[in-house]
């Protein structure tokens, strides 16, 4: 792990697991594995609840896009972010949980990665 704090760090693991069991786990997983055929669009044209284990891409991205993603929705944080054109069948939380309550989601999804992957994440977030 990265010697300076980052947005992760120090947060509940145990809150963010209980969270994500039972705001995130119906549409990515119990084990955080994804809905089947994850990266083909259904024939609406929006792709299904991508996994976020170490199979998937959420460690790829840093906590601020995932924070908003989950905040605001996956349509309005990419929209911001230059991608106005992507069907994203992410809604926003913000009516549902606190900001606290996101990262500690995020930190118990970051968990569960190698400390590899762990690593290059918290780089994304400038650590």
């Amino acid at each position: 792990m990265p010697a300076s704090a980052g947005p992760l760090d120090g947060r509940d693991i145990a809150t963010g697991k209980r969270l994500y069991g039972e705001t995130c786990a119906s549409c990515h997983g119990a084990q955080l594995e994804g809905q089947p055929n994850w990266r083909e669009p259904g024939a609406d044209g929006i792709l299904p609840a991508p996994p976020h284990n170490e199979s998937g891409h959420t460690w790829h991205h840093d906590t601020g896009l995932l924070f908003d993603y989950v905040k605001r929705g996956g349509a309005a944080a990419l929209t911001d972010r230059g991608v106005g054109d992507f069907a994203s069948g992410m809604p926003g939380f913000a009516e549902t949980l606190e900001d606290s309550e996101i990262l500690d989601i995020l930190a118990f999804i970051r968990s569960t990665w190698s400390d590899r992957m762990q690593a290059v994440q918290a780089e994304r977030d400038g650590n």
